[in-house]
């Protein structure tokens, strides 16, 4: 697959002598959207406005399409769109001028045509004679969207696009995300909704303390470095474990009905063979069994109480 963006050896240091990002190396593909992990100040907002030209790197490179972020700024940043956290509108502005006026920002002539279905395809078709200061909050953050979109780049970034939604709106962008991957635009989000990514991302990265801890396919992380709870449900309740039973390292449920297995998918032996046997010695009897795989919440906050 063709890569969009190339950043290598990437690190940031401001006057204050704080290191924002250290030896950052990733290629995003193009097409895909790559979501980005980590908590308040681990460095996520940085890369992307290095990325995007508004923060001067340290030391290292950075290829938006094949031009140089710093010797050919104008070319690389043309190729890309940026939604801020801050919602920053012109309240007094009408929806389509503000969008209209955008895409004239970056040397595109009218087309009209072209923002009627962006519009469209953010739901704002309707608003676009409203003024900004009549908006919600969340049709705010599909016009910035919009502003993002106005000049057609290749390339999204999203920081944190939809803090503030509430879950429906918040499910309706995801779609919109999704619609614009499939027209082949490469989407780069910041996130602190676990559920996002999960839901979203093709490849998950994870960054902490300005360090780029992995990068890996959504679905290659999940099984790599989740756990699967194997839910053992008995037919009638008992009050404590068997002693038979407590080197498993079983957790017995309030109702006395419920016994949890955690197990690593990467073992060679999960121990549920003995593990059942061993039940069934304590004539223990077994109405059902389910097993659930860890959420990419628990994997996450795994490799951060993993990595020093």
């Amino acid at each position: 697959m063709t890569l969009i963006i190339e950043i290598g050896d990437l690190s940031k240091t401001y006057g204050s002598g704080t290191a924002a990002l250290s030896d950052v190396t990733l290629d995003i593909r193009e097409g895909e959207i790559l979501a980005l992990l980590g908590p308040n100040g681990a460095g996520k907002t940085t890369l992307i406005s290095i990325v995007c030209g508004l923060v001067t790197p340290s030391t290292g490179r950075v290829l938006v399409g094949g031009h140089d972020i710093q010797r050919d700024y104008r070319a690389a940043r043309a190729l890309i769109g940026l939604v801020p956290q801050e919602i920053a509108l012109e309240s007094f502005e009408t929806v389509m001028n503000t969008v209209r006026f955008t895409r004239g920002l970056y040397g595109k002539g009218r087309d009209d045509a072209y923002l009627e279905s962006l519009l469209k395809s953010l739901t704002l078709w309707d608003k676009r004679d409203a003024k900004l200061m009549e908006l919600s909050g969340g049709m705010k953050r599909r016009v910035m969207i919009a502003k993002a979109l106005s000049h057609q780049p290749k390339i999204l970034f999203l920081d944190e696009p939809t803090a503030g939604v509430d879950v429906n709106l918040r499910r309706e962008m995801w779609e919109v995300v999704r619609d614009l991957r499939d027209q082949g635009v490469t989407v780069i989000l910041t996130t602190h909704y676990i559920a996002e990514a999960e839901e979203m991302a093709d490849r998950i990265g994870v960054i902490d303390k300005g360090r780029l801890l992995l990068v890996k396919d959504k679905t290659a992380l999940m099984h790599e470095f989740g756990q699967k709870r194997l839910t053992i449900e008995l037919t009638e309740p008992v009050s404590s474990l068997p002693v038979t039973l407590q080197d498993h390292g079983l957790t017995l449920a309030d109702d006395g009905l419920h016994l949890s297995y955690h197990y690593d998918t990467r073992a060679d032996r999960t121990g549920i063979a003995r593990l059942l046997a061993d039940v069934a010695t304590a004539g223990l009897s077994v109405r059902d069994l389910a097993t659930e795989q860890s959420s990419l919440e628990e994997v996450f906050l795994g490799l951060l109480r993993e990595k020093p």
